[in-house]
């Protein structure tokens, strides 16, 4: 069953922020729109792609108002070696969540019980906490930051103008459509 639409759980988590470890909690995802991003695990390969490609969207994901965190199954501890030894993930300012007991990877359904690992999986969460999309990909595919973008942006504009919805490949300031009896048939 699909996520899409769902608040997410309680949790609280351990993570590695800027030079800190800090505690994450469910409240933390809520007030603003957030990326949630799960990778299977530190000092590997396609994940610091990845990472390094989310920090690359960062400022613009911020002035969109959205926070991302990233998350594995590594420990807050594994996240802060790999930070400091990578410079791909040493650009990162954004936070590395801890997951070794694999509640997240288990509340967002992308943790793997064969690999004990999470799956390449991407979710975009409203102010509110409640899944708005997500995407989830095989573990050999590397996933384009850039992409969060433009479906933020849509649903922020649906989140703001009630009636209206974004058709496909919609890009900020074009058309949106109102559904109705009107279009039946006419798109």
């Amino acid at each position: 069953m699909s996520l899409v639409g769902k608040q997410i759980e309680e949790f609280k988590a351990k993570a590695y922020k800027k030079g800190d470890f800090i505690d994450i909690t469910d409240a933390d995802l809520k007030g603003h729109w957030s990326v949630v991003m799960f990778y299977p695990a530190d000092f590997s390969f396609v994940c610091p792609t990845e990472l390094e490609d989310l920090q690359d969207q960062y400022e613009t994901l911020q002035s969109l108002g959205v926070e991302v965190y990233s998350v594995s199954e590594d420990t807050h501890y594994v996240h802060k070696a790999w930070h400091d030894e990578s410079d791909a993930v040493g650009k990162l300012q954004y936070a590395m969540i801890g997951d070794p007991s694999h509640q997240l990877a288990k509340m967002f359904d992308v943790f793997d019980e064969e690999a004990g690992l999470a799956q390449r999986g991407t979710f975009i969460l409203d102010k509110d906490g409640v899944v708005q999309s997500l995407e989830i990909n095989a573990d050999g595919i590397g996933r384009n930051a850039s992409e969060y973008i433009d479906r933020i942006k849509a649903g922020q504009y649906v989140e703001s103008h009630p009636g209206e919805v974004c058709p496909a490949k919609w890009k900020e300031g074009s058309e949106t459509l109102t559904p109705g009896l009107d279009l039946v048939g006419k798109i």
